[in-house]
């Protein structure tokens, strides 16, 4: 009772009414509700797409204020501590599946000849790591208990730029249509994160701020524990992924060092400076100061080091950039 107070004074506490008016897309004026979001959504996967492909991280950060995929994620964590049908979870789908095409649609059109996955906005997405997750969870209870104070409102936006929701759906969709499933998987892992992150701090948060139509006894409390250890069990599933695939990430990057280090001992005074992956792609900063070995070496050493099919360049500190080729070509 104390920490409801303290989070959310009297005098700014929103009603429930006002939350499930602003959170649920079935309550009050359905078609004009309907037509908003979908409206929006769709214009913020294309402002996304765009962002995305331009590699423009101001039109990115456009798409991430607009979030409508925020209002039906939000009403499942409240529609899970009313105990009570919104429909959240289907708008929920529904708009994954929009923003996916729309991205699937958007790399269709782009020329083969144009390297799409070696922009950062693609690149900065495609790996998720721990910092993502408690950024998400953060980022999570600041909106909720911004909903559901009445002073609040201007944080909103902020919230939405933290919480990255359509454009991780939108680079799924664009590594599909180039055929880069791993990325996909590992965009689609960013978005699972934020989107668990935000019902399970949003329910926590209402909860707290007792946002329930009856009091919780019986059966109902044994869904209500249920949801939340489902919650729970989910976040666990996606942090092990994220977890994972950061870890892989580190130790390919580390073997690739290694194996170019070895490489580079046929040249005096040549020395691997760092190793980044890009994408698919790894990109092995080197100082020398003559020339290098045969960089078919190199590709034949990195064989088994990392996945085959991913695409090595290495370049010198003297501005010089080497097409390695691809692992296990």
């Amino acid at each position: 009772m104390v920490l409801r107070k303290r989070l959310i004074p009297v005098a700014q506490r929103r009603t429930m009414e006002e939350l499930t008016t602003d959170l649920d897309l079935r309550a009050g004026d359905r078609p004009s509700a309907y037509s908003a979001f979908w409206t929006m959504l769709v214009l913020s996967s294309v402002i996304a797409a765009a962002g995305v492909v331009s590699d423009s991280t101001a039109t990115v950060i456009g798409a991430m204020v607009i979030a409508p995929l925020s209002t039906p994620i939000m009403g499942l964590a409240l529609g899970l501590v009313k105990r009570s049908g919104n429909g959240a979870g289907w708008f929920v789908l529904g708009g994954v599946c929009v923003v996916v095409t729309v991205g699937l649609l958007t790399s269709l059109a782009v020329p083969d000849s144009y390297d799409l996955l070696s922009n950062g906005q693609i690149s900065g997405r495609t790996s998720p790591g721990l910092a993502d997750l408690f950024a998400a969870m953060a980022a999570g209870l600041a909106g909720a208990i911004a909903l559901a104070r009445r002073d609040m409102a201007a944080v909103l936006p902020g919230v939405a730029i933290a919480l990255s929701l359509v454009p991780p759906l939108v680079v799924v969709g664009v590594c599909l249509g180039d055929g880069a499933f791993v990325l996909a998987l590992g965009a689609l892992v960013l978005f699972l994160s934020n989107l668990v992150s935000l019902v399970f701090a949003g329910t926590f948060v209402f909860a707290v701020l007792g946002y329930t139509e009856r009091p919780v006894a019986g059966r109902a409390r044994t869904r209500s524990i249920a949801a939340f250890g489902g919650l729970g069990v989910l976040l666990a599933v996606v942090l092990a992924l994220s977890t994972t695939l950061h870890y892989r990430v580190a130790s390919w990057k580390d073997q690739v060092g290694r194996r170019a280090a070895e490489w580079l001992t046929a040249a005096p005074g040549a020395t691997v400076i760092g190793v980044r992956l890009e994408s698919t792609t790894f990109w092995i900063d080197v100082r020398a100061p003559g020339d290098l070995p045969p960089v078919a070496d190199l590709r034949a050493r990195l064989r088994g080091a990392v996945p085959d099919g991913f695409p090595v360049v290495v370049e010198v500190t003297t501005g010089r950039r080497i097409d390695v080729g691809r692992v296990g070509s």
